[in-house]
């Protein structure tokens, strides 16, 4: 049996929660120590100071457009990579994986040399005061030399991750993730660079990871092979790459466009409140990646057994992960609750932003509750090629719902309602989910004899 027909048999007969559990590992791994990353980051830069800490949030907004280009290609064509090898069509899914990883390094290259023009408005518009827009400025012009390289990694990885070798993409993000860890406190502190040290130390880690997951696929360790010869973005194929990734377009966008309203509202309350929730949106999204590292061990399971039109398959995959995930995030969540004013503290020991984050954190982790079934729904449309539900979802919780709350409560209730914003549009979420949930799965076709 040669590698690619154990492939195929690994993903369409070993028991859904070992493989399951077996692709979600790498990626959970990976995710923790990315926000490990993130969250050790956000404690080195306090150590600078509140706008250096707010400065930090603010680019955090930005990296996360630059994200989206990199999941809208990844995700798209990975779910529909991971479809045709459940298909046996190898050439197609080498073509799609080809094209979406070459637009994926285009689009990234063009956001940041647009970017470099219009630097001064960008950081403003990111949400920045004027105290906090020199350290912005400082810390987003390294994020700007890696865009391409960032945007392109999330794409191969995704791509590895929809093949079922979560565990070589583990290998280049883990990477990235330790040498920033190392290289922030020297940079930032052995080289008296500051904001831009943890800055340049992003820069560094981001290229390295791609060098990393690239040399998977031209090493020949991956199904489908990634070739200039083979970008072909005529008949339909970018188009459906990026009707399938549209979701995640929506999901990282409409994020990042409500992390810089939220820092706009929140900036009207002072630097220490853009640092208390720019700490909770650090805190709040490392307990979410626990659950969302089980939901992307799904997704390959989901798009391939819906190509080889093993359903069931599917459904059982779809009850395991939504299960396991909210055990992960209760247990969680409730050790975080408890101590929410002492987590705060540890990014920034200051009365006021430990005051503004304990509250803000409280409300978010409660809504986190209703979090997974909006979040593996999303994935089990986006997956099995159902873009405009999966579309749909990913508006409501980061756009519909949240950009409308951030305006009306922050104007009715002031800083108490910035607060409250996102945790209402997490729970506002859940209904439409459940009724997207039980639609596709009363509609997903049941299998045939020969898939049974």
């Amino acid at each position: 049996m040669d590698n690619q027909a154990k492939q195929y048999a690994k993903m369409t007969e070993t028991p859904i929660p070992k493989l399951i559990i077996s692709l979600s590992i790498p990626t959970i791994i990976n995710m923790l120590v990315t926000n490990i990353y993130n969250l050790v980051d956000t404690a080195f830069v306090g150590r600078l100071g509140n706008s250096a800490t707010g400065a930090v949030g603010v680019v955090f907004g930005y990296m996360a457009i630059i994200q989206a280009f990199g999941f809208m290609f990844g995700q798209g064509g990975g779910s529909t990579v991971s479809r045709l090898l459940g298909a046996k069509d190898t050439k197609n899914a080498s073509m799609n994986a080809s094209t979406a990883f070459f637009f994926a390094l285009g689009f990234g290259l063009l956001l940041a040399a647009v970017s470099f023009v219009f630097m001064d408005p960008l950081v403003m518009l990111l949400g920045s005061t004027e105290t906090i827009a020199p350290f912005a400025k400082e810390y987003i012009v390294y994020i700007l030399i890696a865009a391409p390289f960032m945007s392109a990694s999330f794409t191969l990885n995704n791509i590895l991750r929809y093949e079922g070798k979560a565990a070589l993409g583990m290998v280049g993000l883990l990477s990235g993730s330790i040498l920033n860890m190392v290289g922030d406190p020297i940079f930032m502190f052995g080289l008296k660079m500051g904001v831009g040290g943890a800055g340049l130390s992003t820069c560094i880690s981001q290229i390295t990871s791609f060098f990393i997951l690239l040399s998977a696929f031209l090493g020949g360790k991956t199904t489908s092979r990634i070739s200039i010869t083979l970008v072909h973005p005529a008949d339909g194929v970018l188009i459906n790459i990026c009707a399938t990734g549209l979701p995640s377009l929506l999901r990282q966008g409409l994020g990042s466009i409500a992390t810089i309203i939220l820092n706009s509202r929140a900036g009207s309350y002072g630097d220490e409140a853009v640092a208390a929730m720019s700490i909770v949106s650090r805190i709040s999204f490392f307990i979410f990646s626990i659950a969302l590292g089980v939901g992307q061990g799904f997704q390959p399971v989901s798009a391939f057994n819906f190509g080889a039109g093993r359903y069931s398959r599917v459904r059982k995959g779809f009850m395991f992960t939504l299960f396991v995930g909210e055990c992960l995030m209760t247990i969680a969540i409730i050790a975080v609750f408890i101590n929410s004013g002492s987590f705060i503290g540890v990014f920034r020991d200051d009365p006021r932003v430990i005051e503004i984050g304990t509250r803000a954190l409280r409300l978010h982790l409660i809504s986190l509750f209703f979090l997974p079934l909006s979040m593996v729904t999303e994935m089990l449309y986006q997956s099995t090629g159902h873009s405009a539900g999966a579309s749909l979802l990913s508006s409501l919780r980061s756009g519909i719902f949240f950009i409308p709350a951030i305006i009306i409560l922050s104007s009715v209730r002031g800083l108490a309602g910035i607060q409250e914003a996102q945790p209402l549009a997490y729970i506002l979420t859940f209904i439409p989910a459940l009724i997207l949930c039980m639609r596709l799965m009363r509609q997903m076709p049941e299998e045939t004899a020969q898939n049974a």
